[in-house]
């Protein structure tokens, strides 16, 4: 969804770098590209106003002038004021002290606040909650329905007592909800409330009675990201209308320009708390402002990425793969590599994965056209072997390939390839478990070079040597101070005049904050 705006930053950031210093022409320049930029992305202009005015100001102070680099710190003013106007801190949230804790999802009819409770539900199953849906939504046709396979999928209860198509009371059943999830000892309930295809009285005054019923703890108001300039209308009739405590972004996936997400946090004073980016259930997350700001921004979202493997790889199954790769390469078989290859699969699409990485950016285009069926192509080729064939590739010879290659129904070159393929990557994962990488010698933390792998000690750089007997090292020292002088460097340490061996000697202030 950030894709446009993202070029367009990274492009106007890009004319800043090499300088040494940053005039009033320059700053200009770079706000009236990222004023361009914002617009084009359809952010609001008040928020573009107060956006821009903030950076020029930032800009043109001390923290840009005296920085040892002025492009970087630009960068890092226009990095804190997005997480500015997407919310500031991650928004949490709030769960009774006495269950069960009620939340209420509306929005406008298409936002897709069915799926999203269906969503938020799985979620807060991972999280350890028990929640229940319950079906409010008495009015759009097959409502009721949408909601309880929904909800079967994600594996969370469903209350749904009325049949809906117009039938039934939205408030009593609302009502009857908390009393049957106190029974059934759910600890969250989420209500799913009808919606409209445009704001009306009674809309508004049917989610205020479901509302004053239920007296829920969270409101939240469902977007659609794809609506643009309008959804910061909407939020504002549905926040004076009915009330709101935080904002859920739906449909972030979508190729709109993205300037809802980036409008509505700072127009309404809600925070945004959910996204959902993607059609599965697993396609949605809390919310943070920080890590939205580093992606716009193509220094990718290392956190998320880390969280997403935390919940798929066991710790377990870390330490045993870790074991296994340090006691060889050969140890590490194509059966470990079909098991970690659908351990990254179950984190979700490899494309979205890789934009989370820093500088993905750059080759965007070859992420977007990265085909997700390579992976299934791999696992059946893998499955198509022999368990002998997998634990020794090496007896894969071209009538076994050519089997293979028929069972998987792939070409033959593909069989060769893969295996081929695959013992580059054994042997780069069992120098990574060592502690070393090739081409990388004697780098600290990065394995010992050649000499330490054999077991030899390293040996002393040779230097300036002194010598033992101490009249020949006076005249040796005397002959060194003579060539000082010379030079026009008297004395002391680090090339300065003596007596300025560090006393005297003035740090300029941009160094100062990084020695304490």
């Amino acid at each position: 969804m950030f894709d446009t705006l993202s070029d367009r930053l990274a492009a106007t950031f890009k004319n800043l770098r090499g300088k040494g210093r940053l005039s009033e022409a320059d700053i200009d320049a770079t706000a009236r590209e990222i004023r361009i930029a914002l617009l084009e992305a359809d952010v609001a202009l008040p928020v573009v106003r107060a956006f821009i005015k903030q950076i020029k100001e930032r800009a043109s102070g001390a923290e840009v002038s005296q920085a040892l680099n002025p492009a970087q710190q630009v960068i890092k003013i226009v990095n804190e004021e997005l997480i500015g106007i997407l919310g500031g801190e991650t928004r949490r949230l709030r769960f009774a002290k006495q269950p069960p804790t009620v939340i209420m999802l509306a929005g406008l009819q298409g936002a897709g606040k069915t799926t999203l409770a269906g969503k938020l539900g799985r979620w807060l199953k991972g999280q350890g909650h028990a929640p229940l849906l319950v079906a409010c939504d008495l009015q759009r046709p097959n409502a009721v329905n949408q909601l309880s396979v929904v909800a079967e999928r994600a594996g969370v209860a469903v209350f749904a007592p009325e049949p809906g198509n117009g039938v039934g009371d939205p408030v009593k059943v609302a009502q009857d909800s908390i009393e049957f999830a106190k029974t059934k000892q759910h600890d969250v309930v989420i209500v799913d409330t009808a919606g409209r295809l445009g704001i009306d009285q009674e809309l508004m005054q049917q989610a205020a009675d479901i509302r004053d019923a239920v007296r829920p703890d969270e409101v939240l108001f469902v977007v659609d990201s794809m609506i643009g300039q309008d959804a910061v209308n909407t939020a504002e009739a549905f926040r004076d209308g009915v009330g709101f405590d935080g904002v859920v972004l739906s449909k972030l996936d979508g190729d709109a320009r993205g300037g809802a997400a980036l409008s509505i946090a700072h127009v309404t004073g809600r925070q945004i708390m959910f996204a959902s980016n993607g059609e599965k259930l697993d396609d949605f997350d809390a919310f943070h402002p920080d890590r939205m700001a580093s992606r716009i921004l193509g220094m990718g979202d290392m956190l998320s990425l880390i969280e997403k493997a935390e919940q798929t790889f066991s710790q377990q199954e870390a330490e045993k793969m870790a074991a296994k790769l340090a006691k060889g390469p050969k140890e590490f078989t194509l059966d470990d590599f079909l098991a970690q290859m659908e351990q990254v699969r179950k984190m979700g699409s490899i494309s979205k994965l890789l934009g989370m990485l820093p500088g993905m950016g750059q080759i965007k285009d070859q992420i977007n056209n990265l085909d997700e069926r390579d992976v299934d192509r791999t696992a059946a080729i893998i499955k198509s072997m022999t368990p002998g064939e997998r634990q020794d590739p090496n007896i894969i010879n071209g009538s076994r390939r050519a089997r293979i290659a028929r069972g998987s129904g792939v070409e033959v070159s593909a069989v060769k390839n893969l295996v081929e393929r695959f013992f580059e990557a054994r042997k780069m994962m069992s120098k990574m478990a060592q502690g070393g990488m090739p081409g990388m010698p004697g780098i600290p933390g990065m394995g010992g070079g050649a000499a330490k792998r054999k077991g030899k000690p390293q040996k002393k750089a040779k230097g300036k040597q002194r010598s033992g007997n101490p009249m020949k090292r006076k005249a040796e020292e005397q002959a060194a101070a003579a060539r000082r002088e010379q030079a026009g460097q008297p004395g002391g340490a680090f090339g300065l005049p003596a007596g300025q061996g560090g006393q005297d000697f003035e740090l300029p202030d941009e160094f100062k904050k990084f020695m304490g």
